[in-house]
């Protein structure tokens, strides 16, 4: 029979030696044991890290959480600070309310000289624009041409007229003049009552049957023209002074 070998169990010695001259110490480590020592601190290595690596995500986490918590707690503050405005603005409603509550309403009568003055107010522009005595209407009923306009140096305006071409009062009145001079055969001067005086002034003879003192209607026609391409001069007096015939009648020549 073949003998048997014995396979020798591996082992390692640590020697430690002392440099004071004490005696020297051996250990004796088995291979398992080394092996078995080896494999726990790889153990413990990664345990460790592992322990590292979610004490991260839980660090990381937490500051999200703590910044979305700041976050709400500042969108609660505004929203109890615009609660509390519009609160405000509530209880001031409210008082108001009250107050007008508690005012009088007014009378039948009030209320009925209140509407009279609205109407009054709103019926003023109306009456201003139907004053027939106002001088608002262009002194032509025909078409005519412009040929100049109103300033300081020539206190009236000129159009020309064509010949059978109407010349009309441009507001109620009394006509106070029926003359002429050197430069217009025929001048008719109307007074309306209210501190304007039109004067109408043809350079060619013209048809008119009016007389002073006489009273005219706004539209009326006081003369006709006879000689075509007439030139017709009209000025406009404000308690004495000539004004732009512009400023007070709407042409419609």
């Amino acid at each position: 029979m073949k003998q048997q070998r014995h396979k020798r169990k591996e082992s390692f010695y640590i020697l430690l030696i002392s440099n004071t001259g004490r005696s020297n110490r051996q250990f004796q480590i088995s291979l398992s044991i080394l092996r078995t020592l080896f494999a726990f601190l790889l153990i413990l290595c990664v345990a460790l890290g592992w322990l590292a690596y979610q004490f991260s995500i839980a660090h990381t986490v937490q500051s999200s959480l703590k910044e979305q918590l700041s976050s709400q707690e500042q969108l609660v503050r505004q929203l109890e600070a615009e609660k509390e405005s519009l609160n405000t603005e509530k209880q001031a409603l409210i008082a108001e309310n009250e107050s007008l509550r508690q005012q009088p309403e007014p009378s039948a009568a009030a209320q009925e000289t209140e509407q009279a003055d609205v109407e009054e107010a709103e019926a003023e522009p109306e009456e201003a624009e139907a004053d027939p005595f106002f001088p608002s209407l262009y002194p032509s009923s025909d078409t005519a041409m412009l040929l100049s306009a109103y300033s300081q140096e020539q206190p009236y305006l000129s159009i020309t007229v064509h010949a059978e071409g109407k010349i009309i009062a441009a507001g109620s009145g009394t006509i106070v003049t029926v003359s002429s001079d050197d430069t217009y055969p025929l001048i008719v001067e109307v007074d309306h009552g209210n501190g304007y005086v039109t004067r109408y002034m043809s350079q060619q003879e013209a048809e008119s049957g009016l007389e002073q003192d006489t009273q005219i209607q706004a539209g009326d026609t006081l003369f006709t023209i006879i000689t075509d391409n007439t030139q017709l001069d009209y000025q406009v007096l404000l308690n004495g002074e000539p004004v732009d015939p512009l400023s007070v009648f709407d042409a419609k020549g």
